[in-house]
């Protein structure tokens, strides 16, 4: 939702109702995960992607009928037959996505998700939150709603299904996982879908070296917060990280208190400097960061290890250290950069995995 809310806003500007497609289910080698997400205009506009380009245009149809006669649908894409090849899925995978409707051409509550305000809100603030979703069942019941967050909910969804989701939807939450839960409803059942709206992920890198500034420049193509600290200002400017969120001119150690370290951050440690890199790592590799991975070639990496352990980290902490980083590629500051990135991504992959 977050990459999608800057053109839902300009559609909204010009009263245009949007509708919304989300993957609710995969099977097989299907190109998105569940959870993705795209934004159709009234006047056929796209944003995000549900499947790569393979099913978009199908989509954005049933997506428009949905805007005209107000009714969510949930659609079915798969390979069992020669028909798959018409929304390109023969490559084999199934897809079940969820269209309702987003916010109405009046912008009212009635025409559109009853929470909007609130999710839109969340995205803002960058506040964790669960959207849950009714997918499956009783055409009245299609797409009634609940949003999980801070503690509370607000929604349309009967209080005793949205009592009933509570510890369902933290787990989702915890987990970053979407899912799909199956209720009874009125002798019958529902199937809600519970969508984690999480804050960006954020990559810190300590060092405003040429590798870093490539880092940045790719890092925020996968729609990553990026802080650079750096205590010498002449590294440290807005004309070498145009594009990162934040500067930091700090020694690395406290700079590195100054940002709120939890399990979606990463952490790169670049300057080549020991009396910069030692003191981030202590802070970093005792923080909630999920990644941690400093630069350097193994000998120099041997030496650094044995001085952090003189400084009072354990082998147990060292070995959650990713190190030495950047080889896997080449040795150019942009392949160096991009073997950092795809393994802070792998890394999360895995601890995602894992969660699941």
């Amino acid at each position: 939702m977050r990459e999608l809310l800057d053109d839902i806003r300009s559609w909204m500007s010009q009263g245009r109702a949007v509708a919304l497609a989300t993957v609710v289910r995969t099977w097989g080698s299907a190109p998105r995960v569940a959870g993705s997400k795209m934004a159709i205009s009234e006047a056929g506009e796209m944003a995000g992607s549900v499947s790569g380009g393979c099913v978009e245009g199908a989509v954005v149809e049933e997506a428009l009928a949905s805007l005209r006669n107000g009714v969510p649908r949930l659609l079915h894409f798969g390979v069992p037959d020669e028909a798959a090849w018409e929304v390109g899925l023969a490559c084999g995978g199934q897809i079940e996505i969820f269209v309702e409707t987003l916010v109405g051409s009046d912008r009212t509550p009635s025409t559109g998700i009853p929470e909007f305000d609130d999710l839109k809100r969340c995205v803002e603030e960058e506040k964790p939150a669960v959207r849950a979703v009714v997918v499956r069942g009783p055409e009245a019941m299609l797409g009634r709603s609940t949003l999980f967050r801070e503690g509370r909910a607000a929604g349309d969804l009967d209080p005793a299904m949205t009592e009933a989701l509570g510890a369902r939807a933290q787990t989702v939450l915890e987990s970053g996982l979407a899912e799909s839960v199956v209720l009874p409803n009125q002798g019958g059942e529902v199937e809600v879908f519970l969508d984690p709206l999480l804050p960006p992920r954020t990559l810190v890198i300590v060092g405003g070296v040429h590798i870093a500034i490539v880092l940045t420049q790719l890092a925020k193509i996968l729609g990553f917060r990026v802080v650079v600290i750096d205590p010498r200002r002449a590294f440290a400017t807005k004309e070498r990280f145009p594009q990162a969120d934040r500067l930091i001119i700090e020694w690395p150690d406290e700079g590195l208190r100054k940002v709120r370290l939890t399990e979606a951050t990463a952490v790169a440690v670049l300057s080549h400097d020991p009396k910069l890199d030692d003191p981030a790592l202590q802070v970093a590799l005792r923080s909630q960061a999920s990644y941690v991975g400093v630069l350097g070639s193994p000998a120099t990496h041997e030496a650094r290890r044995l001085r952090l352990l003189g400084s009072g980290l354990t082998d147990q902490t060292l070995a959650r250290l990713h190190a030495p980083i950047g080889g896997f590629l080449g040795g150019t500051p942009e392949e160096i950069a991009l073997s950092i990135l795809a393994d802070v991504v792998a890394a999360s992959s895995v601890k995602g995995a894992r969660q699941a």
